[in-house]
């Protein structure tokens, strides 16, 4: 698609037909029909824990034991088998061959699981068994380790049961967050003054990651800069706009779903598959072709952006919950919230700012990286705990790092970097924990808020209870460990206006 100076989403969706309109209830009901004879749960491996933003009430892991995957797929929310089961695996904080290992690991111990539940369940013939899809969920914005990942399961999954698989569906669009993808082009939509405009992902600053830079906006493009031409940019299957609403506004959703399969069909051998997405709408009507597409046969894979699931099993979007709602069942604290801040993108420094400038009796704790990386780091995180919990007795604590982030031009180093400085983040959370437990915990940012969950405050398991603010921004509620009872929000760094952390902030706090 060639670009102008200035691409506008008006003028840009001018040239696709309308969405087609598709309850959440039709892709539920289709669903439910299909696990009659054959249920299935799509595990997800979340790269980061900012993947379930997008979904509400359902469990959470953040070790993938099989007995922990048992947990999950038994675990029973307001009455019913959850349809989807989120594993914290933080391989982005990963180099490619640990990345790759947790993968095969998690992959491997979810089909034992599943089949030690259907073997219990006396389910003996193959119709019956308890089925998994996978789901490898990454950022919205290309970031994370591709076509690793989505490799490593297919790879797996045939070793273990034979299915060799047959697409890899590519759906990085965020429409809540304003990544949506369109002929074929991943873009991020405008704010403030730029509203209405379109930039192509490559040309923000996501692309220009440390570790995981990219050079194309176009999906197919994309994918053989990733594959280093193992997958042609030809050889990519497009779903543009024109299939996924190949049904029209009022037409029947399976005139789309038909079309849909139809250009899946030639997939073999792991072909990527991207598509357009623009609405939930375009979301749901995705569903309901990939579903056919596998009903026919295809063994399909995904690699895609956070609110896939929520339309894959057809989810209706959660309403954002009020500060009441986050507390529901548990009895808040008097101590002080603790608002934890490592991500380094444009939008969070500036949500940052605006949180510091609007919440005046916050306190302000800076974690300052040049001393962590230089000597006498352990006197140092002593002083950083003492001065939180003392702060904590009678405020919110605003612990963030200094924002000069500290780069190099060595992708490993500059992993390093951010390990050092996460687990300094981890280790000031965890004994603030048992030491003085704050009121609510906020983690701002992918890899710290997987870092702050899994060992900063311990969860193992928990319930995504839905989003923080619309489409965007998670509740967890720890149900095990020493932070169970403690609400914890998972936020990405580049997601939210200027305002949303301050938003977010003002619901949980008992001084704001």
């Amino acid at each position: 698609m060639p670009f102008e100076s200035e691409l506008f989403e008006a003028d840009v969706l001018a040239a696709f037909p309308a969405e087609v309109r598709i309850p959440a209830r039709t892709v539920a009901a289709a669903l439910d029909a299909a696990a009659e004879s054959s249920p299935r749960i799509l595990v997800v491996l979340d790269d980061d824990p900012t993947g379930t933003q997008s979904v509400a009430d359902l469990p959470v892991l953040t070790r993938w034991d099989v007995s922990d995957f048992t947990w999950a797929f038994t675990h029973r929310i307001n009455g019913r088998r959850p349809d989807a089961v989120y594993v914290l695996t933080n391989t982005r904080s990963l180099d490619p061959a640990e990345a790759a290992a947790r993968n095969e690991e998690v992959v491997r111990n979810a089909l034992a699981a599943a089949a030690l539940e259907s073997d219990s369940a006396g389910s003996s013939s193959a119709g019956s068994r308890l089925r998994l899809g996978f789901v490898s969920r990454s950022d919205s914005t290309l970031r994370g380790h591709y076509p690793l990942e989505p490799d490593t399961i297919a790879a797996t999954v045939a070793a273990v049961s034979g299915d060799v698989t047959d697409g890899v569906v590519i759906v990085p669009a965020f429409p809540d967050a304003g990544r949506v993808t369109i002929g074929g082009v991943h873009f991020m939509r405008g704010t403030g003054d730029d509203a209405g405009k379109l930039t192509p992902v490559a040309e923000t600053e996501f692309a220009r990651d440390a570790s995981f830079g990219f050079a194309n906006s176009e999906l197919a493009k994309y994918v053989e800069e990733k594959s280093q031409g193992r997958f042609p940019a030809e050889s990519v299957i497009v779903l543009t706009l024109d299939v996924i609403r190949a049904a029209g506004p009022d037409g029947d959703p399976q005139v789309s779903a038909k079309a849909i399969a139809d250009a899946i069909d030639a997939a073999t051998g792991s072909t990527p598959i991207v598509a357009d997405i623009v609405t939930e709408n375009d979301l749901r009507a995705l569903a309901l072709g990939l579903q056919e597409a596998e009903r026919r046969g295809k063994k399909l894979l995904y690699r895609v952006g956070p609110p896939f699931v929520r339309g894959r099993i057809g989810q209706e979007i959660r309403a954002e919950l009020s500060g009441g709602e986050a507390y529901a069942g548990n009895t808040p604290s008097g101590a002080g919230g603790l608002i934890v801040v490592g991500s380094h993108v444009g939008v969070t420094t500036r949500q940052l700012e605006a949180l510091v400038e609007q919440h005046s009796s916050a306190r302000i704790v800076e974690i300052d990286v040049e001393k962590l990386l230089g000597g006498s780091a352990e006197s140092y995180l002593d002083d950083l705990v003492r001065k939180v919990v003392e702060s904590l007795h009678s405020a919110d604590v605003i612990l963030h790092t200094s924002r000069l982030l500290i780069k190099t031009d060595d992708a490993a180093e500059s992993l390093r970097i951010a390990r050092t400085v996460s687990a300094a983040v981890v280790a000031v959370v965890n004994r603030t924990l048992k030491t003085f437990p704050p009121r609510f915990v906020i983690a701002k940012g992918g890899i710290t808020s997987s870092d702050v969950a899994a060992h900063g405050l311990e969860i193992r398991h928990a319930i995504v209870r839905g989003p923080m603010l619309p489409g965007i921004v998670s509740l967890w509620e720890p149900v095990d460990g020493p932070a169970k009872g403690i609400p914890f929000i998972v936020f990405a760094g580049n997601v939210g206006d200027d305002q949303s952390l301050a938003q977010v902030t003002r619901k949980l706090s008992n001084t704001f």
